[in-house]
């Protein structure tokens, strides 16, 4: 099997943040097994189609078209797959935004169930970073559901990207298998692809917040999972905060929605509260702790 990523250069874009990213991409593709590359044809469009229809449980109504992802691939945007031989197992889609050709949104990427504890969605987001850095874009955003840990620690600790801003049900009710029907609030980070954290990250050794550490330096508890699994406030006008999330907010949500709809309002009001008191969220902790310093 082919484990090579292809990254396509822009002319000009040239230069050692290129070189590394376009070297760690390669590695996190040899390392997960799958060959990343861009896609356009019809056939393969289809395939992430299909594949982010399984995943999200919307076959009738999937979260991207044939049609989007056919304008996208010709007005320059990134549609892209990870392949395991000829079978498509993730993908990733982003589109340039505002300021015109010096960002861009990644929309939405998905890894299949029979893939997963790979870091194939590690390998198609240095792909992506590789992508941008060669057409002369600096910074990645998007957004990800801030009760999810594992996406949490993901994008914050291993991808080393920066919360931006707390989006109150972003979406509105979502209706699939991941979402439900509840409110989709939204985290927004910024990935700041030539910061010397994320090239560290990029190469896998990132520097991921640490709870215990800075409980022991003092740090207070904002909210914390009870011993019922429900969610306990706590003060919020500490220099140093860590607010909790529950061990599996999708499984909750299937087996007692009405907790899981106390988790998204106390985690709001926690981050929301904390920030507009001057905190920054600054990390998250592999355990389930969002880390919140307040500005000096």
């Amino acid at each position: 099997m082919n484990l090579v990523t292809d990254i396509s250069v822009a002319p000009g874009a040239v230069g050692a943040d290129l070189d590394q990213a376009a070297h760690t991409a390669a590695a996190a593709a040899r390392a997960a097994r799958v060959s990343v590359r861009e896609l356009t044809d019809l056939a393969e469009l289809n395939q992430v189609v299909d594949l982010f229809a399984t995943i999200w449980g919307r076959s009738a109504n999937p979260p991207v078209t044939i049609e989007l992802l056919r304008a996208f691939t010709k007005a320059g945007n990134y549609v892209t797959g990870a392949f395991e031989a000829d079978r498509l197992v993730g993908a990733c889609v982003g589109f340039f935004h505002a300021p015109a050709g010096d960002a861009l949104h990644s929309h939405i990427a998905g890894v299949s169930a029979s893939a997963t504890g790979r870091s194939v969605g590690f390998a198609l987001k240095l792909h992506q970073r590789a992508w941008a850095l060669s057409r002369g874009v600096s910074e990645i955003a998007w957004t990800f559901d801030p009760l999810v840990g594992r996406n949490a620690y993901f994008n914050l600790a291993k991808l080393a990207a920066r919360p931006a801003e707390y989006l109150t049900n972003f979406y509105g009710p979502m209706l699939d298998a991941i979402n439900g029907d509840q409110d989709s609030d939204r985290l927004l980070v910024r990935w700041r692809l030539r910061d010397p954290a994320v090239a560290l990250a990029a190469a896998g050794r990132g520097v991921g917040t640490v709870a215990e550490t800075e409980l022991a330096a003092g740090a207070g508890v904002a909210l914390r999972v009870g011993e019922d699994g429900a969610p306990v406030p706590g003060p919020l006008d500490r220099a140093v905060s860590l607010v909790a999330v529950p061990g599996d907010i999708e499984k909750l949500r299937v087996t007692d929605p009405g907790m899981a709809r106390r988790w998204r309002v106390a985690l709001r009001d926690a981050l929301t509260g904390l920030v507009a008191a001057g905190g920054r969220i600054d990390g998250f902790d592999r355990t389930g702790w969002y880390v919140v310093r307040r500005e000096a």
